[in-house]
């Protein structure tokens, strides 16, 4: 069975930063587009930050110049730098795997992140 990991979420203040981070099980890591989606109480889940297995990278608009994704192919890992960080950025957090080919799509058991003061 893929698991997805997540780790680093917390509390932190506005204005602060936080490095979430998730360890892929996945045999063949590299092939998979990688993403962090989020999801806040009474509201869908929604993207944050894609990165494919290509290297490129999307943004949500809410995010953008904010958060920075990135892999490590050779340890398995998606990380996501996030910077200056408001309240509405609190929610659940969730790694995400996706490989249309493979018919694949996994995803994490998700951690929190509220930013409040």
């Amino acid at each position: 069975q893929v698991q997805l990991v997540e780790s680093g979420g917390g509390l932190v203040q506005p204005g602060g930063s936080l490095r979430l981070s998730c360890a892929a099980s996945l045999s063949i890591f590299r092939i998979y587009d990688m993403g962090w989606y989020r999801q806040a109480p009474g509201k869908q889940r929604e993207l944050v930050a894609v990165i494919t297995s290509g290297g490129s990278t999307n943004y949500g608009d809410s995010v953008k110049g904010r958060f920075t994704i990135s892999r490590d192919n050779a340890k398995k890992t998606v990380n996501l730098q996030m910077n200056s960080l408001k309240p509405e950025d609190t929610a659940v957090y969730y790694c995400n795997a996706h490989k249309t080919t493979r018919g694949a799509d996994y995803w994490g058991q998700g951690t929190q992140v509220t930013v409040s003061s």
